[in-house]
Parts: structure tokens; sequence; C-alpha cells
């Protein structure tokens, strides 16, 4: 494919297109991210997707399937076992998981937290799973009472540790997670330790944008790595550079929201001459999908479709765009967890052929496989590439 020189590849973080065929041993079935908030809303209003195939995948309601899509269009299943952030987004990148990553909905025991309290020199709070915005409503007082931080987890594969900004120091809350990392290896090789420091008062408490994630490295090379190491630009946006351990990764920038994100991913194209800006908008899953916010879940995604324009007015006739997403979030679905679903894929560029209907993947490596015949690598990548020029 030697027409494209840049791949922009966003990840429209939770955004599932209806349940696996396994969704029932996740307890998942019905789900259907999108389909599902469609229907609760009365239907979306998302022309810039709806251009782009979406409502080809599957039937949403207020998605049009009769346009001429602008480009191609498929929706992938998970082969990883899990549902989880890290192990979508290595999947993407080209690895498959074979065993999903710990998790601990009664807390993390005795064994893990006796560690951790003499790697540290105190005990902490909770150590339960919590949104992490309610627990340090609960317990923000309390911190600030003991210094104690604020140990919880969720329904992903985390550690998360909570603490004020002026009880412990950013650095210090830093040095927990480092040494938590240390200590959740093996059976307890959580996919992410996660600092989340926060400022204010009682009752008007604020996590702040000095997150940070200290993950595990993948297992093997990633067609991250791969691009890298044929000295091609792999710039990362959001949290991505924090899902892989900034492994495979030249380049990496922070994100606030996911219009900062689209906006970094802006700024990485203008400057880019050959190789990938991988995004994670994380609005969809963090602030809507988890709290089962329905409405706000809508608004992001219609916010999203807003900027569509603005980035393919960005592009080169030598890039190629894939919208795509990690796993399913659904917010009308029982319970806070991620859901088991799969994926659209949207592909647009100079290059690609309209409305192709590119069918069910059998997997998120694909994409990886797919980037590599982009760049020419001689290399093994899991997946099958996809044909759209």
């Amino acid at each position: 494919m030697e027409n494209i020189n840049r791949v922009i590849l966003m990840v429209m973080d939770s955004v599932g297109i209806g349940e696996l065929p396994d969704a029932a041993d996740y307890d998942d079935q019905g789900a259907a991210t999108l389909q599902n908030i469609a229907a609760e809303i009365g239907g979306f209003n998302l022309p810039n997707l709806e251009k782009m195939g979406l409502g080809k995948i599957e039937d949403i309601e207020g998605v049009s399937s009769e346009l001429e899509a602008e480009g191609a269009y498929a929706k992938a299943a998970e082969k990883s076992k899990g549902k989880d952030t890290t192990t979508g987004h290595w999947e993407i990148a080209g690895l498959i998981s074979e065993n999903p990553f710990p998790t601990y909905p009664e807390g993390f025991p005795a064994e893990v937290m006796d560690q951790f309290h003499e790697a540290i020199g105190r005990d902490s709070l909770a150590n339960r799973p919590a949104s992490g915005t309610v627990i340090i409503e609960e317990l923000g007082q309390k911190h600030m009472e003991t210094g104690k931080p604020i140990v919880y987890t969720s329904a992903d594969s985390v550690f998360q540790i909570a603490a004020h900004e002026e009880i412990i120091p950013v650095e210090e809350i830093y040095d927990y997670c480092k040494k938590a990392r240390e200590i959740l290896r093996g059976e307890h090789a959580v996919a992410r330790v996660i600092a989340r420091p926060f400022v204010g008062e009682v009752g008007n408490f604020e996590r702040t944008e000095r997150r940070k994630d200290f993950s595990l490295t993948p297992p093997e090379p990633t067609v991250l790595n791969h691009l890298k190491d044929e000295g091609l630009e792999v710039n990362a946006v959001g949290k991505i550079t924090y899902i892989f351990n900034h492994s495979g990764i030249t380049h990496s920038v922070a994100t606030s929201n996911n219009m900062d994100g689209v906006d970094k991913t802006l700024a990485f194209m203008d400057s880019m001459e050959k190789g990938l800006v991988f995004s994670n908008l994380v609005d969809f899953d963090q602030n809507y999908g988890h709290r089962r916010n329905v409405k706000g879940y809508a608004e992001a995604l219609k916010n999203f479709d807003q900027r569509i324009p603005e980035i393919k007015a960005a592009m080169r006739d030598d890039d190629l765009l894939i919208i795509t997403a990690d796993h399913g979030c659904d917010p009308t679905y029982p319970g806070t967890d991620h859901t088991r679903e799969y994926v659209p894929i949207l592909i647009y560029g100079e290059n690609v052929i309209k409305n192709l209907n590119l069918g069910i993947r059998n997997s998120f490596s694909d994409i990886a496989a797919t980037i590599a015949e982009i760049f020419d690598l001689d290399v093994e990548i899991s997946g099958e590439k996809i044909e759209f020029i």
C-alpha cells in the first residue's frame, strides 16, 4: 500500500456495537452500547459517523443505513479473553491475550495489602471496588485527617491510589504506585496501577490532570514496536502510552478530555511526516459508560461527530483514518462494568474504496496486520490484513 504514509488510528473508548457470541460467558447478554443508547434517547444525530458508514454495520436508531458510505466499514470481534482497556488495545496492536487480567470484586487480598502497607510505611483506606469520584467524596475527609491513601479498584483490572495533593505530594503518590506495581506481579499482575491525585475542600473535591498509569509492558512486541524499529513515528495521544507502558512509542501527549484528544491528534497530523498517530478518547468510558450516564454518553458521541470534518480536512492524500473501539461499556446495562461486544471499524481516505462492506472481522488485530502491510513491515503479526483499496 505504497500510497499511504500516515495512519491516524482513533479509539472511541468503550463504543461497542453489540454483544459477541460469547457474551453469556461474561454475563453480558443483550449489551449493545450504541444501539441501546440510541433506543433510550430516541435516536442519534451523528451525521458524520453516518456518512462514514456507521449505520451500515448495525441497525442504530437515528443513523441511516441507506447512505452511500464515504469509506469502508466493518465490525470486529475480540479474540482475546477479557473485555478491558489493556486487552482491547493490545489486540488492536496485534497481541492476543489468552488469559484475562485479574480483577478484585471483593478488594485485594491481605497478602497484597500487607506488602503494600509495609512498602509505603502506612495503612490505607477502602480496598474495595468504587467509582473514583464517589470514593473521594466518601473517604476524602478521613484521608485528610489520617494521611492514609485511598486504595480502590473497579470492574477493570486496576489498583488505584487516590490522595489529596496537599496531604500526599504527587511525586510521593507516584512512588506509592511504583511500589504497588512491583508487588502486583504473577497471579496478581493487574493491568494498571493508577495514581489518582485530587484537590479541593471537603464536599468539593476534584480529581486533577496529574493522573498517571503504571502498566504492564506487553509480553511480546506489538506493531508499535515494529514501526518504531523501522524508524517511523508512533505518536500516542491520551492514555495510549500508559496502556503499552511506553513500549513502541516515539512521542506522547496527555489529554484532559475527548476534545483535547482531538486537538492533540490534529497537532500530530500537522507535524508528522510518516508513521502512526494512535489516539484514545477516554470520556465515553470513564465519564459516561461506567457511570451509566446515557445522556452524557450520547452528547459525547455528538461532540466527537462534530469534529470529524475537521479531522478529514487535516488529512493528506496519503493519509488513512481508522476509527474503532476497544470494548463496550453499555450505560443502559445493569452494573458498571465493561461489556463484551463487537467494535465498529470505519476506514476513510483518498485510497479507500467507497461504500465497501468489510464484513465481520475475527479479531481487532486485523487493524495491526493492516498497518504492518501499509508500512511494509516484514514481521509476523496476529490478524488478517484488511483489503480496502
